[in-house]
C-alpha cells in the first residue's frame, strides 16, 4: 500500500498544498514549527480520522482562516494504490454555524472514491503506522492510553471493531444516566437489562478482538526487542482484563501474558457475552451505589515488561524507547499479516531519540515496507548512502520543495 498524491486545504499550517508521492521513502527535512509534522499528521488522518497531537479535530483547521467567514472548510484528499487498484479518499473538516446565536458546531465526514461513507465503513482502507517520541506516554500515561493504542491498531485490521466501539461507549454512556437515576430517585434495577445486553454484545466482540491481538503483537515485538538489546532483555505484555473470561467460564486464576491469552482465546464470542452479561448483573449494586459501570473492557489494562520490570513504573528511557521501537515494529508485520499490504510507516523525528544501534534497525525497516515519511530537524544523524538513495524534500514556512530546486 502506497499514497501517490496528498492534496491540504486549510489544514493546519497549509492553506493549500499538493503533493505527488514516489512510492518507497521521503525524507522531510527543516527548522520546527515549519509544517513537517502537518503532513505526517495529515495521512495518518487517513488511516485513524483523528489527530495524534491534537486535543481536537477543531484544531486542525487552519488558524489564518477569516473569522467573517461563517463556514470554514478544511480538506484532506489521499489518493493511493491498494493490492494494485487506485483509491480516493477525502475527509472534510467543517466548522459552521450552530443556530441563530453566535455559537458554532464542527462536524467532519468522509468519502470513498467520491461517496459518502460512515468512518466505521472506512477503517482498514488505507493503513498507516505512526511513530512519534510522545508515543511514550502508552508506558507512562493511565490506562486509557493503553486501551486507545490497541484500539487504534485494531480499528485498522479487525472489521467491525471500530462500529463495535462505538456502540459499547453509546450504551455504557447511557447505562450510567440510569445508573445515576437509580441511585438518585430509585426504582427497579431491571431497567438496566436492556443496557446490560448491549454492553454484553458489543463488549464481548471488543474483549475478544484485543485477545487475538495482544499475543501476535507480543510475539512481534519480543523477536525485535530481543536482537535490539541483544538478548539481554525479554520484552512481554500482561493483559489484565476488567472482565476475565477465563474465570466464570473456566473456573481457574487468571495467566499471566501469553498463557492467559491462550487460554482465553479458545473461548466463543458467545460465551464472552453471557460471561460478561452476569457480570454485569452481580455488580448492580455496587454501580447503582457509584453511579458508573465498574467492569468491562474500558476498564482493561495492559502492561509492558522487560525483564519482568513494569516500564511504565521503573523503566529508564533508554528501555522505554527500546520497547516502543519494538512495538512499531510489530505492528507494522501484524498489519502485513492480517491485512496482506504493508502500512505506510510514519517517523516523525525519532532519530534524535535513538543511539546508532536502534537508528540502524530502524531504517532496516524502511527497507521493508513499501513507503515511508520521515521528519528531521538534522539531515546529518543519516548516512550520506541513505540520503543518496531516498528523495529528501525541505519544508520551509509551509512550502514543501524537493532539495536542490528554487
Amino acid at each position: 500500500m502506497y499514497l501517490t498524491r496528498l492534496s491540504l486545504t486549510n489544514f493546519r499550517i497549509f492553506s493549500r498544498l499538493e503533493l505527488d508521492f514516489p512510492r518507497r521513502v521521503i525524507l522531510f527535512h527543516g527548522a520546527n514549527a515549519q509544517g513537517k509534522t502537518s503532513v505526517l499528521e495529515a495521512v495518518a488522518f487517513l488511516a485513524l480520522f483523528t489527530s495524534f497531537s491534537a486535543s481536537t479535530d477543531r484544531q486542525l483547521l487552519n488558524f489564518n482562516l477569516p473569522e467573517s467567514d461563517p463556514i470554514k472548510v478544511g480538506r484532506i484528499i489521499g489518493e493511493f494504490v491498494r493490492g494494485g487498484r487506485k483509491n480516493t479518499l477525502e475527509v472534510r473538516l467543517i466548522q459552521e454555524p450552530n443556530g441563530g446565536n453566535d455559537s458554532t458546531r464542527f462536524r467532519k465526514e468522509a468519502l470513498l472514491n467520491g461517496v459518502n461513507r460512515r468512518f466505521s465503513e472506512l477503517y482498514g482502507q488505507f493503513n498507516a503506522v505512526s511513530f512519534l517520541p510522545q508515543m511514550a506516554k502508552i508506558f507512562e500515561g493511565g490506562p486509557v492510553d493503553r486501551r486507545r493504542y490497541l484500539d487504534e491498531i485494531l480499528c485498522q485490521i479487525e472489521p467491525g471493531y471500530s462500529k463495535h466501539l462505538l456502540k459499547y461507549t453509546q450504551a455504557m454512556t447511557r447505562r450510567n444516566a440510569l445508573l445515576k437515576r437509580l441511585g438518585e430517585v430509585g426504582g427497579p434495577p431491571d431497567q438496566l437489562d436492556f443496557w446490560d445486553g448491549m454492553l454484553a454484545e458489543h463488549g464481548a466482540y471488543l474483549v475478544r478482538g484485543r485477545i487475538g491481538i495482544l499475543g501476535q503483537l507480543e510475539d512481534n515485538a519480543r523477536q525485535t526487542h530481543q536482537k535490539l538489546t541483544q538478548g539481554r532483555e525479554v520484552f512481554r505484555l500482561e493483559y489484565q482484563p476488567s472482565f476475565d473470561p477465563t474465570q466464570p467460564l473456566l473456573g481457574q486464576i487468571a495467566l499471566p501474558g501469553v498463557q492467559h491469552l491462550a487460554e482465553a482465546g479458545k473461548i466463543e464470542a458467545k460465551d464472552i457475552e453471557t460471561g460478561f452479561a452476569d457480570e454485569l448483573r452481580k455488580h448492580r449494586k455496587e454501580d447503582i451505589r457509584r453511579g458508573s459501570t465498574s467492569v468491562g473492557p474500558h476498564r482493561d489494562e495492559i502492561r509492558f515488561l522487560a525483564n519482568q520490570v513494569d516500564l511504565g513504573n521503573y523503566g529508564s528511557r533508554g528501555q522505554m524507547r527500546t520497547a516502543l521501537l519494538s512495538l512499531k515494529f510489530a505492528e507494522v508485520e501484524l498489519m502485513k499479516q492480517r491485512s496482506g499490504e504493508w502500512p505506510v510507516l510514519l517517523l516523525d523525528e525519532v532519530m534524535a531519540e535513538l543511539d546508532p544501534i536502534r537508528r540502524g534497525a530502524l531504517l532496516g525497516l524502511l527497507d521493508k515496507v513499501e513507503q515511508a515519511f520521515v521528519t528531521t530537524t538534522d539531515l546529518e544523524m543519516f548516512e550520506p548512502d541513505f540520503l543518496a538513495q531516498h528523495k529528501v524534500w525541505k519544508v520551509e514556512q509551509g512550502v514543501v520543495s524537493k532539495e536542490g530546486q528554487t
